[in-house]
């Protein structure tokens, strides 16, 4: 059994916020959390680290503060003009982190197919699996969840979408939990879809009843707008009797020799049946002669919560390990109005959601975009691997997001040969590829300055999803995408060569500069105020920034 906790150690403060949390918990959803575990990035991006006043003081020093590095040997470019769609490879905390720097408030649907927590080693906490004996499972699992969720909420737009998968074993907790982060009146249902078999087969015969379906919970933010899904059905004629229980004297006229029966009069006044008769959506019964009525029929239908119509042989793409639903995925993003949306799924896995954001736009001509973060697990191959010789840099080749996901995505861009030797022609796209594995420590050091800067040029780009270099020094970088340029000035003394270096450039410059201070530079750029949009530079950026510059 897991020793109980020990405040003896806790500061004051520290109890305080404790006894505060338990008491704002809603619904008494008050689980186990272990103080140890906090993890290294909460005093940069957790609001709710026990300890916030840290990132304000001088216990800064030598904290991490995480960036990503690009894999530019797995970029993919198949057309300029097209959105960057962003793979990021390492543990999804530290991944939102750095999204809580570059998307804040810019995301506009997020899917997550999370670990269910059955026990059967599929949720990992604090570096070990969690099973079935441990009697604070559901409150790890509770922890875990609740720090990303939290982060991703940061992320999302206040018109955002949030659709989760989830079976029985936490469908409840979870339900709590998210009612507590999205907010209980963003509930708009919980959907019930079919699940792919290869999940339910471990599980099925352990209980009396087929483990045939799963659950979608689905919250929306104040400001959305949603599109309602459709189902597709093969149109057939309906006949009905043309004759309705009740008498009124205008609708009991003779119609092919019939008068209406008793207690009874027909559908429709006179003038109305005459001009059914002539489209031919009343007619005469073949054997008996009495009207019928043809019903007006549709072949779309609006769905209920019940999604059992899916099948994921619906999808021409299919790959080893692709145990998501494409066609759910593709309708959950169809729910989103904008074709330009931009997806995020921080429980990738596969790959299965980037499939379908391409699919989606090769369909309707769309600009949608998907941001994906999945680890690199290697599911006990490493002692194998490490047996046969192969050295580290082989050995990660061997994980998820390696040998899966991107493999998978570079496909569906690129195209590939199926198994029948059959060319599938890709669906293009643009892909970039980065690993968050790496920390700037703050630390004032040269190599530390140039790592920051550096890094924080990426991050920006990602941001403003800009990553054609037009121009650079040492004192300042110019990007461009489709419609614009963007600007990184690293010194404000570099304020003046920068304005020099845009003057001739035709366009207009979304336009970042590092300070010391908090002045936003308005008058240095008074001259070029119709060329220069100023934006902040995410706040812990500039702390960091700030403490190893001074």
């Amino acid at each position: 059994m897991p020793k109980k906790i020990n405040y003896d150690d806790w500061s004051k403060d520290e109890l305080i916020k404790e006894i505060k949390r338990i008491k704002d918990t809603t619904y008494g959803l008050v689980w186990h959390r272990e103080k140890e575990v906090e993890e290294k990035l909460d005093i940069l991006i957790n609001p709710d680290a026990r300890t916030p006043n840290e990132m304000f003081s001088n216990e800064l020093k030598g904290k991490p503060f995480p960036v990503l590095k690009e894999e530019k040997n797995r970029e993919i470019i198949t057309n300029q003009a097209d959105p960057i769609n962003l793979l990021i490879e390492g543990d999804n905390y530290h991944s939102l982190a750095v999204l809580n720097f570059t998307h804040q408030e810019s995301i506009d649907l997020i899917y997550i197919d999370p670990p269910y927590n059955t026990g059967n080693k599929d949720f990992i906490y604090n570096d070990r699996f969690v099973d079935n004996e441990d009697p604070y499972r559901h409150s790890k699992w509770l922890t875990f969840m609740e720090k990303r969720l939290r982060i991703a909420k940061n992320l999302l737009k206040d018109s955002g979408l949030v659709f989760i998968s989830i079976d029985d074993n936490e469908y409840s907790q979870l339900k709590l939990l998210c009612d507590e982060i999205f907010g209980e009146s963003n509930f708009r249902n919980s959907i019930v879809v079919s699940r792919v078999k290869k999940n339910i087969q471990e599980r099925q015969y352990a209980r009396s009843l087929n483990l045939g379906h799963g659950f979608v919970l689905f919250y929306a933010m104040p400001k959305a707008e949603i599109v309602l899904p459709t189902k597709y059905q093969k149109k057939e004629e309906r006949w009905h009797a043309f004759d309705a229980p009740g008498i009124r004297k205008t609708m009991e006229y003779e119609i092919f020799g019939h008068k209406p029966p008793s207690g009874r009069h027909w559908m429709f006044e006179e003038k109305k049946a005459t001009e059914l008769i002539q489209k031919g959506a009343l007619r005469p019964n073949l054997k008996t002669g009495k009207p019928q009525y043809r019903l007006e029929a549709s072949d779309v239908t609006r769905l209920d919560t019940n999604w059992t119509d899916l099948q994921e042989g619906d999808s021409k793409w299919h790959f080893e390990n692709g145990e998501k639903n494409v066609e759910l995925i593709k309708r959950i993003v169809q729910m989103h109005p904008s074709k330009t949306c931009s997806v995020l799924d921080f429980f990738a896995g596969s790959g299965t959601t980037g499939q379908a954001v391409l699919e989606l736009n090769k369909i309707d001509n769309g600009d949608r975009k998907f941001i994906l973060c999945t680890n690199n697990e290697l599911n006990g191959l490493e002692k194998e691997l490490r047996a046969r010789g192969l050295k580290e840099n082989e050995i990660n080749e061997h994980g998820i997001c390696r040998r899966f996901t991107y493999p998978r995505l570079k496909d569906v861009i690129s195209g590939y040969k199926n198994s029948r030797e059959f060319d599938m022609n890709g669906l293009g796209g643009n892909l970039k590829y980065f690993s968050a594995y790496d920390f700037v420590e703050a630390k004032e050091t040269d190599a530390n300055k140039r790592k920051l800067v550096n890094k924080s040029t990426e991050m920006l780009c990602i941001k403003e999803n800009a990553f054609e270099l037009v121009q650079e020094n040492g004192d300042f970088k110019i990007f461009k995408n489709c419609d614009k340029f963007v600007g990184i000035v690293f010194y404000e003394e570099a304020i003046k060569g920068y304005k020099e270096a845009i003057i001739n450039i035709e366009g207009h410059f979304n336009t970042y500069v590092f300070s010391l201070g908090d002045d936003p530079h308005e008058k240095e750029f008074i001259n070029v105020k119709e060329k220069v949009t100023l934006c902040a530079i995410p706040e812990v950026i500039l702390k960091v920034y700030r403490e190893i510059f001074k």
